[in-house]
């Protein structure tokens, strides 16, 4: 649920918005910075903030043997990046704390990210790991087991958790899609666990829910490189079939919920032989996906400044990235467009930029362009929840509800509920300003008011006894 933006497009966020920010004073962070990957990979980073001085930045994983890899170190506001070239291209982006002791954010390496906090040395000790007070802990009154099913097309095998009401069935089922990149069964991110909160919760309400790991990820074969929206439906698509093939489960009362490009996937199903019988999107698209991409931008820059002429740059940037990556199909000569557009614009955020150029011409990039929402959703029938958070600034609600609404309206279908809920971010935390660098000081994982909006939908459409 995948830059602080593991989900939808949050690299063109970054890449755009990153000339933009605005640099304020703020107290050096000239020390050693140390904290632990995945809490098995010790880091420890040297830097060097002068007043008015250049910046460095090393820094060593010991346990690789890796010892003053140089780094770029950017501070815009309250933000903070360390970047490198080499021997990978790699990005720690992150967000100093209220006490200016603890950089929090994400280690990005290619397409993946992974919750990372930096401590001063010499401050109080290493952080303990953030309160996250709705993660759900055993005893469970509800069963739940670790299972495996497969893929036959794509031949992969995925692992998950499959969670079973206490009471007699039958009962009514969901499968969980997760949003953009890597991403675990729990939607795992900053130390949040939002699918585990949401299947929890949907279990006690008497719901089965399938949550499962991404190809490549956690217990699950296969691998994300290369693949596509498409080949996530696919797998969406397997996980129903496995569902609706377990004991005690309504065969017709199955949906799929989707989060951000996880609704993409669920929308795609939705249009093909034996579908899910019901859709729940969660801040999903509902635009033109270059166009969305523009909007998450402009979302983002207005975080940072309310001047009229950056946020028109931005914009101007933004639909000159996505026009190249459209145009240009052979990805060498793509990237030799990207990198010599923002050389023109700025050669030392070009030179920052190019490691993650790649990233742009990959075939799950181009297909998140070239995706229309529109003509997949006038082809669906099924009953439809569309929810987002008025606060989400990686797939703005008001334009993608209306899309959504719209789509559906084209296809007849007339059981639709379209939601926007006040206050929340793109995770339904609810949010000061929305930015995904807020995600990980927020201890609210999932808010209630969603939960429930989401939990009563899905019982009201699934009340009417289904055929076993």
């Amino acid at each position: 649920m995948r830059t602080l933006t593991r989900f939808l497009l949050g690299t063109c966020f970054a890449l755009t918005t990153a000339s933009a920010h605005a640099q304020t004073t703020r107290p050096s962070l000239t020390g050693t910075w140390a904290g632990t990957l995945m809490g098995t990979l010790d880091f420890t980073a040297h830097l060097t903030d002068p007043a008015g001085g250049p910046r460095t930045a090393t820094l060593d994983i010991p346990a690789q043997q890796a010892k003053g890899l140089v780094m770029q170190l950017r501070t815009p506001g309250d933000s903070v990046y360390l970047s490198m070239r080499q021997p990978v291209a790699a990005q720690f982006a992150g967000r100093r704390s209220a006490d200016g002791h603890q950089l929090v954010g994400e280690w990005q390496q290619g397409l993946r990210s992974f919750p990372l906090t930096l401590s001063r040395e010499g401050s109080t000790g290493k952080v303990s790991g953030p309160n996250r007070p709705q993660t759900p802990l055993p005893p469970f009154p509800y069963q739940s087991a670790d299972i495996t099913f497969k893929n036959e097309k794509a031949g992969v095998t995925l692992a998950g958790t499959y969670t079973v009401p206490a009471d007699m069935g039958p009962f009514p089922a969901v499968v969980l899609l997760t949003g953009s990149g890597p991403e675990d069964r729990n939607s795992t991110i900053m130390g949040h666990q939002p699918f585990a909160v949401l299947a929890d919760y949907l279990t006690r309400q008497g719901i089965a829910v399938l949550r499962f790991d991404d190809r490549g990820v956690g217990q699950s074969g296969g691998t994300l490189a290369g693949t596509t929206s498409a080949d996530y439906t696919a797998d969406a698509q397997a996980a129903l079939a496995w569902l609706r093939a377990q004991p005690g489960i309504r065969k017709n009362q199955v949906g799929l919920v989707g989060h951000s490009q996880g609704g993409t996937a669920a929308i795609g199903a939705a249009i093909l032989p034996a579908g899910p019988d019901f859709l729940v999107l969660l801040a999903a698209p509902g635009i033109p996906g270059d166009e969305l991409i523009v909007q998450q931008s402009l979302a983002g820059a207005r975080l940072q400044t309310t001047d009229a002429a950056q946020l028109t740059t931005t914009e101007k940037a933004q639909r000159a990235m996505t026009q190249i990556v459209q145009k240009t199909p052979d990805n060498a000569q793509a990237k030799a467009q990207l990198m010599a557009y923002y050389t023109a614009i700025d050669p030392q955020l070009a030179a920052l930029l190019e490691p993650q150029l790649a990233m742009l011409t990959t075939p799950d990039y181009r297909s998140i362009l070239a995706d229309r929402p529109a003509k997949t959703l006038a082809k669906v029938r099924c009953p439809v929840l569309a929810i987002g958070g008025s606060k989400d600034v990686q797939v703005p609600a008001p334009a993608n509800l209306a899309g959504i609404a719209a789509g559906l309206k084209t296809a007849g279908n007339r059981d639709v509920t379209v939601k926007e809920l006040p206050g929340l971010n793109h995770l339904f935390q609810t949010a000061g300003t929305g930015s995904p660098a807020e995600y990980g000081t927020i201890e609210e994982t999932f808010a209630p008011a969603a939960l429930q909006v989401v939990g009563d939908w899905i019982m009201r459409h699934t009340q009417k006894q289904g055929t076993p």
